[in-house]
């Protein structure tokens, strides 16, 4: 039977969606390492959130590899334990926050601009690649929920820095910080409710 009556190719495994995936693995891989420094160096929360964001989304990316010929349900299940990643990532960061709060001390606010605007244009990239796979399951749904979180933390990041400068103080550090915190529990929430939706519908 010709390819043109078997219907449309199911996105997810659409070769161009996995081209997508491992260019996105890559980039993230690289930006985790370029933060983790940076983060550590500059003394940000930010920017080490940040960067095991970026840690995150390559292990997702890689995930989301592996299931891409397989059914709904393991895709489904693939999808919860990315949500479990996303969830303690987000407590996490809240941790992390809160212990530099009782600490004390002012980052460095050019080094978070500079890599923050690095990173976002490195996620705005696989944003944008991701964007037409926006609408199909709660694994691609997770893939996509995860680009768009970390462009909007890299503006947040870069903000950060603007505020850090001009106050001489953490909490704007720490307020982006426990943002993104809570932006990771909630996209873990969304992933996880669809996930099971699909399991249940399976």
């Amino acid at each position: 039977m010709s390819a043109c009556c078997q219907g449309p190719r199911p996105p997810a495994q659409d070769p161009r969606y996995r081209k997508v995936l491992w260019i996105a693995l890559y980039i993230n891989v690289a930006m985790f390492l370029v933060e983790l420094a940076s983060g550590i160096g500059a003394g940000s929360v930010s920017l080490l959130s940040d960067s095991l964001d970026f840690f995150g989304d390559a292990a997702n990316y890689g995930i989301s590899l592996m299931v891409l010929g397989m059914g709904v349900v393991a895709r489904a299940r693939a999808s919860l334990l990315k949500a479990a990643t996303m969830g303690a990532f987000g407590a996490g960061v809240l941790i992390v926050a809160a212990w530099r709060f009782a600490e004390g001390g002012a980052p460095h606010a050019m080094t978070m601009g500079v890599v923050g605007f690095l990173a976002l244009l490195a996620n705005v990239g696989v944003a944008w690649m991701l964007f037409a796979f926006r609408q199909g399951d709660s694994n691609m749904r997770s893939v996509w929920l995860c680009s768009r979180n970390d462009a909007l933390s890299n503006i947040a990041v870069m903000l950060a820095a603007l505020g850090v400068f001009g106050t001489g103080s953490a909490w704007p550090d720490l307020l982006v910080a426990s943002i993104m915190g809570l932006l990771a529990l909630s996209s873990a929430w969304q992933v996880s409710r669809q996930a099971f939706g699909e399991l249940r519908t399976a």
